[in-house]
């Protein structure tokens, strides 16, 4: 048999008190994670000292800036690749710092620029009758000759496994801050979502007494008529009236698809992977249907309900902008 308007009604509200619970106990130890964050790790070899720092922020897509010596260039895509197989949204800022521990190695003289320095300081010394420098290394604070020497290319391939170690470690303090972050916004979501859930509920249970107290309204409105003028109103007439007014206002169906979509949040909210899209596009769906109970329901009731779903819904959508 099938249910009437009113019996569905009161299963969607059963559902909804049941729904808060649910929200409100959840155990925080699924993964929800921030795309705020910021790691570092440093490492040595026998050849270099490396440093590594990786911050993250929030971005609708996966965007990566990096921040090389130029004689490591060619090891840029492998730490993209490292970075893409752990980060799937937000902007990430890799900056990589290497320095020789073999000073002598990492400095070259310009013979050329030394002597055009020198023939021009002795014919100037000739031309104002002054003296030489004595000391050679005088001559060696002037710019352009002494120079960093250019690491051979073999050198970033050498470094990458100590670089990919570090830049491994890096990532895993990243991302232990994300989580961290992702814990407190996973509460916050979910005590949002509880009072979603609650105040559907409310609706769930009003929303049958809407038509009635339409249709007592306009019986008193019709015996009013009645007694200040001679006439009849038909039943029928009535019933129609009713019936219209029932259709115009009747938010089951957004009711049974807002505690679809509460319950699709709540599923987004437990699996092993982060799914900030999944949700955002949810509250989004949540909205939709928020907003067309409030415009359907002619009810105060339900209009205050409906108030203190959007400013949840909002909250929502204000943190799922930074969720990955």
């Amino acid at each position: 048999m099938a249910k009437t308007k009113y019996q569905r009604s009161r299963c969607v509200a059963d559902f909804a008190h049941k729904l808060r619970p649910i929200f409100a106990e959840q155990k925080d130890t699924d993964v929800l994670l921030s795309m705020t964050g910021f790691g570092d790790a440093r490492t040595q070899t026998e050849r270099s000292s490396i440093a590594i720092e990786v911050r993250s922020v929030n971005n609708r897509y996966l965007k990566i800036s990096s921040r090389i010596p130029d004689a490591y260039a060619a090891v840029e895509s492998d730490i993209e690749k490292v970075i893409r197989s752990t980060i799937t949204r937000g902007t990430v800022n890799v900056t990589l710092r290497v320095k020789r521990l073999h000073g002598g190695q990492e400095f070259r003289l310009d013979h050329d620029v030394l002597s055009n320095y020198w023939q021009q300081m002795n014919e100037l010394a000739s031309s104002m009758h002054l003296a030489m420098p004595s000391h050679l290394g005088d001559l060696l604070q002037l710019p352009g000759i002494v120079s960093e020497a250019e690491t051979e290319s073999r050198d970033s391939s050498q470094d990458w496994p100590a670089i990919k170690a570090a830049l491994i470690e890096a990532l895993e303090k990243l991302c232990a801050f994300r989580k961290t972050e992702g814990e407190a916004m996973q509460r916050d979501l979910q005590a949002n979502a509880a009072v979603i859930a609650e105040q559907l509920g409310q609706v769930a249970e009003q929303a049958p007494e809407v038509v009635a107290e339409y249709r007592s309204k306009l019986l008193d409105r019709v015996r009013e008529m009645l007694d200040s003028a001679s006439g009849t109103v038909e039943d029928s007439h009535l019933l129609r009236e009713v019936s219209i007014f029932a259709d115009k206002c009747d938010i089951n169906e957004e009711i049974t698809r807002l505690r679809s979509h509460l319950e699709q949040f709540e599923a987004f909210l437990q699996p092993q992977k982060s799914q900030g899209r999944k949700l955002e596009f949810l509250s989004q769906e949540i909205f939709r249907e928020v907003n067309t109970i409030g415009s359907k329901a002619n009810d105060v009731t339900i209009a205050h309900a409906v108030v203190e779903m959007k400013a949840a819904v909002e909250k929502l959508r204000e943190v799922l902008q930074n969720v990955e």
